[in-house]
C-alpha cells in the first residue's frame, strides 16, 4: 500500500532527529507489539550505527504473545538491544514499574557514564500512535505531553529532564516517505498509525481480511458468531456488514461501513491479541523487497546507458 501522509511535520522532524543522534547515548524505540518490523524506522536503524538501544514493545495487550516473545529474542540477538514489552495502559501497576526502571537502564547501557555525574542523553522515538506520551508521562510521573488516540499528536521535539541525571529528547511521531514493503504499508494503516483520511478504509479491510482468515480463523468466528468460515475477504466483510446492519437502500452491504467496524474491532483488541507479522515473515520479506530494490537498480542502470547511447 503506497501512504500518502507525510505531512511537513514530519519532515521537519525527522531532519531534526539526524541532526541530533551524534548527541544521543542512548536511544529508546517504541515499536508497536503487533507490527515489530513494519513500525520500526529504516532510516534511524541505518543512522543509529552501534548505538545502545532499547526497543519498547507497546500495547502487547493487543497481540499474540507467543510471537511477542520470539521479537523479543530476536532484536536482542543483536549488540546492545534491550526489549521491554509494555501495554502503556493507564493504571497497569505492573507497566509503571518496568517504565520507571527505564533511567537505571539507560544508565547501565552507558558504562562509561553509570557512575559519573555526566549527563546521558536519551531520545525517544517512534510511529504516530503508538504511545510514546503515555510512556512519558508514566516514566516522569506527571503529565507531561498530551496524549490521544489520534495520528500525530505531538508535532515538535521537546527536552524532559527525567532526573537521575538523565535527559530525553521527546519527538513527534514519524512515518518515512518511502515505505518498499508493500505489506508493511497495509499494516500500519490496520493498526492506525496512518489517519483515516489518508488511507482506503476498504483496501485495508481486505488484506486484514484476508491475514486472519489465514491466521486467526477462531477469533473471526467466535466474534462474528459464524457457524462456517467465509472462503474470501469480500464474503467476509459482506457477512460483518450484513449481521451489523451496514446496509444501503436494497439491502446491499456498505463495504466502507463494514471496513470501518471491521478494523475499529481489531484495534480495539475486540478480536483478541493479534500479531501481523513473525521473524521469519520479516526475514522472507526482506528478501522479496532486496529482489525488488536489485531489478529497479538494474532498470536504471540500462536506461543511463541508452542515453549515453553506449
Amino acid at each position: 500500500m503506497q501512504i500518502q501522509w507525510y505531512p511537513g511535520h514530519m519532515h521537519k522532524a525527522s531532519k531534526q532527529i539526524k541532526e541530533t543522534l551524534p548527541k544521543v547515548d542512548v536511544i529508546i524505540e517504541i515499536l508497536d507489539a503487533r507490527i515489530p518490523y513494519s513500525s520500526e524506522n529504516p532510516v534511524l536503524k541505518t543512522l543509529r550505527g552501534d548505538k545502545p538501544c532499547i526497543k519498547i514493545l507497546s500495547k502487547n495487550d493487543l497481540a499474540d504473545p507467543e510471537i511477542t516473545q520470539l521479537w523479543q529474542t530476536y532484536f536482542e540477538q543483536e549488540h546492545g538491544v534491550k526489549t521491554l514489552a509494555l501495554s502503556l495502559l493507564q493504571g497497569n501497576t505492573n507497566d509503571s514499574d518496568k517504565v520507571r526502571q527505564l533511567p537505571d537502564l539507560c544508565r547501565k547501557l552507558v558504562p562509561a557514564k553509570q557512575y559519573s555525574v555526566k549527563i546521558i542523553h536519551t531520545m525517544i522515538v517512534g510511529i504516530p500512535n503508538v504511545g510514546k506520551s503515555t510512556l512519558i508521562n508514566t516514566v516522569t510521573g506527571r503529565a507531561i505531553t498530551k496524549t490521544g488516540n489520534e495520528p500525530a499528536v505531538t508535532k515538535m521535539q521537546q527536552r524532559i529532564n527525567l532526573g537521575n541525571g538523565i535527559v530525553l529528547s521527546d519527538t513527534p511521531g514519524v512515518l518515512w516517505p518511502n515505505i518498499e514493503n508493500k505489506n508493511a504499508g497495509f499494516r500500519l494503516a490496520a493498526t492506525g498509525a496512518i489517519k483515516g483520511t489518508a488511507m482506503d478504509y476498504v483496501d485495508v479491510a481486505f488484506f486484514t481480511a484476508s491475514y486472519l482468515l489465514q491466521t486467526y480463523p477462531t477469533r473471526l468466528k467466535e466474534r462474528y458468531n459464524l457457524e462456517t468460515l467465509p472462503t474470501s475477504e469480500l464474503e467476509l466483510l459482506e457477512t460483518i456488514g450484513a449481521k451489523r446492519g451496514c446496509l444501503r437502500a436494497g439491502g446491499q452491504v456498505d463495504l466502507n461501513k463494514a471496513s470501518t467496524l471491521f478494523l475499529n474491532d481489531l484495534r480495539s483488541g475486540i478480536l483478541g491479541r493479534i500479531s501481523f507479522e513473525t521473524p521469519n515473515m520479516m526475514e522472507t520479506e526482506l528478501e522479496e523487497v532486496r529482489i525488488i530494490q536489485e531489478k529497479k537498480a538494474a532498470k536504471k542502470s540500462l536506461r543511463k546507458k541508452k542515453r549515453k547511447g553506449l
